[in-house]
């Protein structure tokens, strides 16, 4: 960090990452400038706290200024800035440091990186694998988000006595990234779905996220999804020592003598890693089938790392969820609650009460876009939500789309939707938040929904 100390910085791009590296660049006195493509009215409450930060930085907005660029000794970009930005190649041309604020974060990371790689799921598997380390008295630091960016390590206090750093990464991440050396890195999936915004093909972006796999050496350990991607040969081929999982038997599929890792036999986790250990399943915490095969993830990489057995098995039991993703909340008279605001659209909803073997008490609505249609979805939400209770600007076309339900009840208010929900519940009931529309109506987001679900469950 030191090499750093009072140097002018421009940083790129003004999102929850850029107020990070703002504040980890202001520590250590450095002047720094911020600049971003949209206009100012577009970012007038970024502005604002901007202003309100001391010191506060310079600021160029609705244009990149190629002298901003030149005048700076380190330029840092936020991941979803492009890496090819014409004033980013002028700065690399006149020997200025430039960094995504992923690379500056690897740059300065001296601890063993555990990387979780893959489409979905990365989320709950590192946080998964954290928790675990954690309970076996390992001191680690989670992140790779813009909730909790990379660069938030460089900025603990007690950063040395990590242990491990756990970081999502993702294929935008890897873009221009270099010298990323993980010692161990989890692979979940690849979909075929890509964010088009950054990457010109299908064929870019599985290259551009199997990058990763070309810096482990045989000292390094990846940890593989046999479901999904058994078949690869990237992965078959990988240079380093190479453990798979699997929702299905190893033993059923007759590859139990091929392969090492993790998989589901006779009801319990069964892991062949160093030695044999089976942890037992039927007092899950978390639900749904993308959850179990994260699950597995997890167990496999905590595996490889030596974690205890017991510290497995206490996460398995445990392990809360994400928050606002099917997130656990409690137990109350027999009736279980889950926070998954996150859920802003039909198909996750659906997933969502599927998660559920028994029917669940939904609160579901939202923002009303006419763009959203509720028609396709409602036997699926029918045949699964016991009680429906709808709130926010589409109840009522909601409610239209739900017509055959018995027992469909509109309110008028959030914190009427978690009282009325309760009142109808019984013992073993499950209550879902889980809205399928955006939190817009009356939130600023789906996390600020999700924080106060919490609240009024608590208060219950």
């Amino acid at each position: 960090m030191e090499r750093f100390k009072g140097k002018k910085v421009l940083i790129v791009g003004i999102g929850k990452t850029g107020f990070t590296l703002i504040n980890f660049f202001n520590k250590i006195d450095c002047q720094v400038r911020v600049t971003d493509i949209k206009p100012i009215f577009d970012l007038n409450k970024s502005v604002k706290k901007l202003k309100r930060i001391d010191p506060a930085p310079l600021m160029t907005f609705g244009e990149h200024k190629e002298e901003d660029f030149l005048e700076a000794d380190v330029v840092v970009y936020c991941c979803a800035v492009d890496p090819e930005l014409p004033q980013l190649q002028l700065a690399r041309q006149n020997g200025k440091e430039v960094y995504s604020e992923f690379a500056l974060a690897n740059k300065l990371c001296r601890k063993p990186i555990i990387a979780v790689c893959g489409s979905y799921g990365r989320t709950t598997v590192a946080h998964m694998i954290g928790f675990t380390l954690k309970l076996d008295g390992k001191n680690v630091f989670v992140g790779g988000t813009s909730n909790s960016p990379f660069i938030e390590y460089a900025m603990l206090p007690n950063k040395d006595e990590v242990d491990y750093v756990i970081v999502e990464v993702s294929a935008v991440q890897m873009r221009k990234l270099e010298n990323f050396h993980p010692k161990l890195v989890v692979f979940t999936n690849i979909s075929e779905k890509y964010p088009e915004k950054h990457f010109k093909s299908v064929g870019e972006y599985i290259e551009t996220k199997l990058s990763i796999i070309k810096s482990l050496s045989p000292d390094d350990t990846l940890v593989v999804n046999f479901d999904k991607l058994a078949n690869n040969t990237f992965f078959r081929n990988a240079n380093c020592q190479t453990y798979w999982y699997s929702r299905k038997s190893f033993a059923k599929m007759g590859v139990m003598n091929e392969i090492q890792g993790t998989h589901f036999h006779d009801r319990r986790i069964h892991s062949n890693i160093n030695y044999h250990s089976e942890f037992v399943v039927n007092k899950m915490r978390i639900v749904g089938q993308n959850n179990r095969e994260n699950l597995l993830a997890a167990v496999t990489a905590c595996k490889t790392l030596d974690a205890s057995d017991k510290s497995i098995q206490f996460c398995v039991e445990k392990f809360p969820g994400i928050p606002h993703r099917l997130e656990f909340l409690m137990e109350k008279n027999g009736v279980n609650f889950y926070n998954d605001s996150k859920a802003e659209s039909m198909n996750e909803l659906v997933q969502s009460v599927h998660a559920f073997k028994n029917p669940v008490i939904l609160i579901a609505g939202g923002k009303d876009i006419e763009d959203i249609e509720f028609d396709p979805y409602s036997p699926a939400i029918i045949e699964q939500a016991r009680v429906l209770v709808l709130v926010g600007e589409c109840k009522e076309r909601m409610n239209r789309a739900m017509g055959e339900h018995p027992q469909t009840f509109i309110v008028g208010s959030f914190e009427e939707s978690v009282l009325f929900a309760y009142q109808k519940s019984r013992t073993g009931d499950t209550i879902l938040l889980s809205p399928g529309n955006p939190s817009s109506d009356f939130f600023r987001d789906f996390e600020e929904r999700g924080n106060y679900f919490k609240k009024l469950v608590y208060q219950l």
